[in-house]
């Protein structure tokens, strides 16, 4: 089993027309996810990679019965986008657009409030369930179905993570991409509450970085209802300079704040065991799980 994406999920890409919505609307097809169609207005009556396009969610939800939305649009268009979703009610919608104006995802946490939507990202790889539906810009080469769930602030690292784990023989049910942006969906709580939840999922690796407050929350949720499932974290960082953007908006330390040895310390009194580096991760959830 998996959260958030499943055998049932049906795809539409909006912005599938151009080069990455192609691209990654096509890698979809290709691992199996079920890609039902593409939003492009003024398109609407087309076809597009044999699907037909839509010139609104709407009428694409309609004629699809589409329940997960891909977001592959411009990053000055894209919050437009995902409220047209939203609007929609899109249960699950994934957006790996970068540098959307962090004023424009202000509007959209706005939306979802008390929606019928879930957001991932924006600046996410996505989601993916091994062998099961991709939705995102990830690399699937390594991921391998298994109990592991997995969530990150960082793409590159997820994929070592993922290569790292299943080397170790340890699959993943679900990893999830939360996105490195400080405004956006779902985050690692959120993301926590699913997994714990799902009966398959018997341990999670949490990937953290430096800037907000992500793995403080997360850490004070997993104290808070002592979790029987083992958590694994890694959060880098540990030698950034404060007060210099680190990558993205969301990797900043300011006044000593959201730096990674205090989330690295919260994390560890709430029980979780943290890794110094990727390789660690497989012996610490495999010790993890031996214990229960």
């Amino acid at each position: 089993m998996s959260i958030l994406v499943d055998a049932n999920t049906r795809l539409i890409v909006q912005g599938m027309t151009g080069r990455s919505g192609t691209f990654y609307a096509d890698q979809a097809m290709t691992y199996g996810t079920d890609v039902a169609g593409g939003v492009r207005p003024g398109k609407g009556g087309k076809r597009h990679l044999g699907k037909p396009l839509f010139n609104t969610v709407a009428d694409a939800v309609r004629e699809t019965g589409a329940n997960a939305s891909l977001v592959l649009v411009p990053a000055h268009n894209a919050a437009a986008a995902i409220i047209e979703a939203i609007e929609a009610e899109v249960p699950l919608i994934v957006c790996v657009t970068e540098r959307i104006p962090v004023l424009d995802m202000v509007r959209v946490k706005a939306a979802l409030k008390g929606s019928k939507s879930e957001m991932v990202g924006a600046n996410s790889q996505g989601v993916l369930a091994p062998g099961v539906c991709k939705i995102g810009v990830m690399s699937t080469t390594d991921a391998k179905p298994g109990p592991i769930g997995i969530v990150s602030r960082s793409a590159s690292l997820t994929s070592e993570v993922v290569a790292s784990m299943s080397k170790a023989g340890l699959g993943q049910s679900t990893t999830i991409g939360i996105g490195g942006d400080p405004v956006h969906g779902v985050g690692f709580v959120r993301c926590l509450e699913l997994f714990m939840d799902d009966p398959d999922t018997t341990g999670v690796v949490l990937v953290g970085e430096i800037g907000g407050a992500e793995e403080e929350e997360a850490a004070a949720w997993l104290k808070a209802r002592k979790s029987a499932k083992p958590v694994a974290a890694l959060v880098v960082g540990r030698h950034a300079p404060a007060q210099r953007r680190m990558g993205h908006a969301g990797t900043l330390s300011v006044f000593g704040s959201g730096n990674a040895n205090s989330k690295i310390a919260a994390l560890k009194a709430a029980g979780a065991r943290v890794a110094s580096g990727v390789d660690d991760l497989p012996g610490l959830m495999a010790e993890a799980l031996g214990r229960h």
